[in-house]
């Protein structure tokens, strides 16, 4: 058993996979929180066979057998991604002033919950600091010599975060203004492609027609200037790639084989600034950034857009 006890409440936020639950159960009651809350959604209509794999999953986390303090928010039908994960964070910090979330797919390292912990001690003031991941996606780079360094994107593979930062949280964007957002867009990024990309999912989560809740809350921290923190190792395994994930069916993803690490004792950076090129190389990734950088800088692109500027219209000039 991990000597490690976890501090802070933990939120597990469970749906239909049973094996992977289990994986992160352990993890979990080898921290033994003394509050533990299990939000769980129900099963898809018309999906039959879904009924028992939730079942499973709520059977697995029925018997805690450490002291501890436990609620439990489960939903009899289908709410979906969105609608489930971000309510039962309203419930979450509705009661607790802070507190670290895992989801059924995010197997924590041992040292996962000691990071959580005292990051969420030392910047429980710090309104600078809105997030803390725990994963660690630099496929092998570090930043700086500390334990953790700082970036402006928000991760959600095993993460801690303060009621301050949730009570921002705002599912439909509705506070924001399409065109005056996008301006806000391009005054964080530098590279217009980044910015673009973020324009597009801005604009697909006003409509509705992304069912996740997680870019919201990256967004709005974009616009509160805020930074994360981010370990220095992995200390989140995401066992969602594979076909039943909700956003990670692929498993060609060079996130998926990531392994966990451990940390040691914890040394805080001097600094308190971002690492853009640690967040640079997420989007290269995600955002296939270099493939559009050639195609843009090619020659023959390069000569009609300086045509089309200089012989452009005198009154525009």
């Amino acid at each position: 058993m991990n000597d490690y006890q976890a501090q802070s409440p933990v939120l597990f936020l469970i749906f239909n996979r049973p094996d992977t639950t289990k994986m992160v159960f352990q993890q979990i009651r080898a921290a033994r929180p003394a509050k533990l809350y299990i939000a769980a959604d129900g099963p898809r209509a018309d999906r039959p066979a879904e009924q028992t794999l939730c079942e499973e999953a709520l059977l697995l986390v029925s018997d805690i057998d450490w002291e501890c303090e436990v609620k439990r928010l489960y939903r009899k039908e289908n709410l979906g991604c969105k609608e489930a994960i971000s309510t039962a964070l309203d419930w979450f910090f509705e009661q607790e002033e802070e507190g670290i979330i895992l989801e059924d797919d995010c197997l924590p390292a041992a040292d996962f919950f000691r990071f959580c912990d005292e990051m969420l001690a030392k910047y429980r003031f710090d309104t600078r600091i809105r997030h803390i991941a725990g994963c660690n996606l630099q496929l092998g780079r570090k930043y700086g010599k500390a334990s953790y360094y700082f970036t402006n994107q928000t991760h959600v593979w095993g993460w801690a975060s303060w009621r301050r930062v949730w009570q921002d949280y705002d599912k439909t964007l509705a506070a924001f203004d399409d065109q005056e957002a996008a301006d806000q867009l391009d005054k964080i990024f530098d590279d217009p492609f980044v910015a673009r990309e973020w324009k597009n999912i801005f604009s697909e989560v006003k409509k509705g027609a992304i069912d996740t809740w997680d870019y919201q809350l990256a967004l709005i921290n974009f616009f509160n200037n805020s930074l994360s923190i981010n370990p220095n190792v992995n200390l989140i395994k995401n066992l969602g790639f594979r076909a039943d994930g909700t956003h990670t069916t692929s498993t060609e993803n060079p996130y998926g084989p990531m392994e966990l690490q451990s940390m040691g004792s914890i040394q805080h950076p001097l600094y308190i600034l971002p690492e853009k090129q640690a967040d640079m190389e997420i989007y290269k990734l995600c955002f296939y950034l270099e493939d559009k950088w050639k195609q843009h800088n090619r020659p023959k692109i390069r000569f009609k857009r300086w045509l089309k500027t200089w012989f452009k219209d005198p009154v525009q000039q």
